[in-house]
């Protein structure tokens, strides 16, 4: 108990840091104490541009990444798979690619973006499960069905953008994670559905702890096993899809944040759902300050520095699964 709550303390006490630190950071750096005063008395002109510009990043960074973490413990409770990831299975490349489609057919229909996304990372989370079906779910098998269907999504959606129209150029952000130049429209939009999407988590944490037993049992105990499959999926995916829609794709949060957050909050997901979002805001926060810092001024998106930790987190994760499956 005293572990999770001092998890929880120090998470947060990082996440104010952060917050205070890339608002203080950047192409205009101001004081805390000019931050502070500019924020409540509207006289400070960098205060000011940082308020248009740089709070909205902010913000959106931090949904993203809450909305993506929480959306990796999601389909790893419903796959019954540790390595499951929005990123990694292709559900975001999939949110990517339909709403990159669609808004370059009908670019009047550049606001209904994060719909097109929805439906795109639902027929790649069912892609997912009905080519991996095999007399049941493997987890190595669900995997690497996932990663090819990333790899198609991904190779597709970059195809436009050597289109070079208008359109396209306008809906980039869906398949290269740009974070820059966000608007209060984009934090309203996340903001919304990102929020009834972690809200609605919340509600089904209990349904995720039951399905962590074997079907049969959970049938006994009084679920219907495959309707909250469905719902939680729906949930993952509504998290993924916007996410993707307003931050872009970025990979592997999903996958990092709740293994270790299970490490010191334990596998409880009335527990580890809050405590992955506050680590997937945090570690996207910390990603894109860090890109935006480190070699000013040229920016390196926070989806390049998520790929560079994540790539060898999963190699450590298959060949852990490898010798389960092994033994």
């Amino acid at each position: 108990m005293i572990k999770k709550v001092g998890s929880f303390v120090v998470v947060i006490a990082l996440l104010v840091a952060a917050i205070i630190y890339s608002a203080m950071t950047g192409s205009i750096k101001v004081g805390i104490l000019d931050l502070v005063q500019g924020l409540f008395s509207g006289t400070n002109d960098q205060v000011e541009v940082i308020k248009d510009l740089r709070f909205p990043r902010i913000l959106v960074s931090l949904l993203t990444g809450a909305a993506l973490a929480v959306s990796g413990v999601l389909l790893q409770a419903v796959m019954k798979n540790p390595l499951a990831d929005a990123g990694v299975i292709g559900i975001s490349s999939g949110a990517g690619l339909v709403s990159l489609t669609v808004v370059t057919i009908f670019p009047g229909l550049f606001f209904w973006m994060p719909l097109f996304s929805f439906f795109g990372g639902a027929l790649a989370c069912y892609l997912v499960y009905a080519l991996s079906w095999k007399s049941g779910l493997s987890p190595l098998r669900l995997i690497l069905v996932g990663i090819a269907i990333n790899a198609t999504f991904t190779g597709l959606g970059q195809s436009f953008n050597y289109r070079g129209s208008y359109a396209v150029t306008s809906v980039n952000q869906a398949i290269s994670s740009i974070l820059t130049m966000k608007t209060w429209t984009d934090v309203q939009i996340i903001g919304v559905y990102g929020l009834i999407g972690l809200l609605l988590s919340l509600l089904l944490s209990s349904w995720c702890n039951m399905l962590g037993l074997q079907d049969k049992t959970a049938k006994n105990l009084g679920l219907r096993v495959t309707r909250a499959r469905l719902l939680i999926s729906v949930v993952a995916v509504l998290l993924a899809s916007v996410a993707t829609a307003i931050g872009g794709l970025i990979a592997f949060v999903g996958l990092l944040v709740p293994h270790i957050a299970r490490t010191l909050v334990g596998s409880d997901h009335k527990v580890l759902i809050p405590f992955s979002a506050l680590g997937g805001a945090l570690l996207i926060l910390a990603a894109d300050t860090l890109g935006r810092t480190v070699l000013a001024p040229t920016e390196i998106p926070a989806s390049i520095i998520m790929t560079i930790i994540g790539g060898p987190f999963l190699i450590f994760m298959l060949r852990r699964s490898e010798r389960v499956d092994g033994n």
